[in-house]
């Protein structure tokens, strides 16, 4: 590919919160670790998070991603990705694995527990998610025999009465649109439905949907940077046409930008895709009239890494510190949560060594 020309556009605006969430931040960190300690290849159920560029990137590393746990050689180390496995998937890893951690997010871990225990109490589950979706299909896994899955009015419709409580879940990584009119929808059909007294959204995906919907209408274009089969990222693609901007176009890279954008271009990242990437994208984009970030609130939410993988590391790194010659009693501890991915992704070689 040959060097890109920058488009030079009048002005960017650039939301913020963008990018990594707090989900895929610990997800991305854990599988480095795992590329770290052991020798390739590692393997990881399913893509680590729905991001083509950070996938490609963990690929050259030598880990390899499968879509069935007998793909994986007995004994070798396991991976299971941010979106959640069914609970036959995890124990099938466990006994096929040397070593397994498990990077679910915990907010997809909350809703797979109120699916077993809604199902336990003998609730009938009516599940707003995607067909196919990874996180919906682990999730349904949990409780099969007691879910109905649901994607629009429409299908709720055509749900029978059901002769026990109902209970209202949902696929973490939906906007609002898509979830509350056919949330709506399941309390109108059924009056006395259980639902959690947090919502199953993800904070972050509701965070990077609302600083797009402060600078859509005031943009001549809005970029969404992440791969297609993200479901957060298609999200705001959507969200942008709909909140009056007339040119929406979602990328994984500068290099997928045409060449005739101009006047306000607005930039945002799905929650999979690395700062690093938005950089090139704002350096392609070259504006004028400079950037300006439109922030509408912090986020400090941090899910540490499995505490195996944690116990791995401390003896991953004690064992380079003897190596080296250097002090045991004084070195610092781990501190896993004021490292960024994004730089863990930059620092990641094109080759493993």
């Amino acid at each position: 590919m040959g060097t890109l020309v920058p488009v030079a556009v009048d002005q960017v605006l650039l939301c913020a919160p963008r990018g990594f969430c707090a989900g895929v931040e610990m997800a991305i960190k854990a599988l480095s670790w795992m590329v770290r300690a052991f020798e390739p290849p590692v393997y990881c159920y399913h893509e680590i998070v729905h991001n083509k560029l950070v996938v490609e990137r963990f690929v050259a590393q030598g880990v390899i991603f499968v879509n069935d746990i007998d793909e994986v050689p007995p004994g070798r180390p396991i991976m299971l990705s941010a979106h959640g496995s069914a609970p036959e998937v995890v124990a099938a890893a466990k006994q096929r694995g040397s070593y397994v951690v498990d990077a679910v997010c915990p907010l997809v871990t909350k809703v797979h527990h109120e699916v077993k225990t809604r199902a336990d109490k003998g609730y009938r589950i009516i599940y707003v998610g995607h067909e196919g979706h990874e996180e919906a299909v682990g999730t349904m896994a949990v409780a099969p025999d007691a879910i109905s899955r649901v994607e629009t009015v429409d299908e709720v419709m055509a749900l029978p009465d059901f002769d026990r409580p109902t209970a209202l879940l949902a696929q973490t990584t939906l906007s609002h649109r898509d979830w509350s009119n056919v949330a709506q929808a399941a309390r109108d059909r059924f009056p006395d439905l259980w639902q959690p007294g947090r919502s199953d959204l993800c904070f972050a995906t509701t965070n990077r949907q609302s600083a797009l919907t402060a600078i859509a209408s005031h943009c001549d274009a809005v970029v969404v940077i992440g791969s297609a089969n993200s479901s957060n990222t298609k999200a705001l693609a959507s969200l942008a046409s709909e909140a009056g901007c007339a040119r929406v176009l979602r990328v994984d890279g500068p290099d997928e930008l045409p060449d005739d954008l101009e006047g306000v271009v607005g930039v945002t990242a799905g929650a999979s895709a690395a700062e690093d990437v938005v950089a090139a994208v704002l350096t392609h984009l070259a504006p004028r009239n400079g950037v300006d970030e439109i922030r509408i609130t912090d986020e400090d939410e941090y899910f540490p890494p499995p505490r195996s993988l944690r116990a791995l590391m401390t003896a991953v790194d004690l064992i380079a510190t003897l190596g080296l010659g250097g002090p045991v009693t004084d070195r610092p501890e781990l501190d896993d949560r004021h490292i960024d991915a994004s730089a863990v992704l930059v620092k990641l070689s094109p080759t493993r060594r």
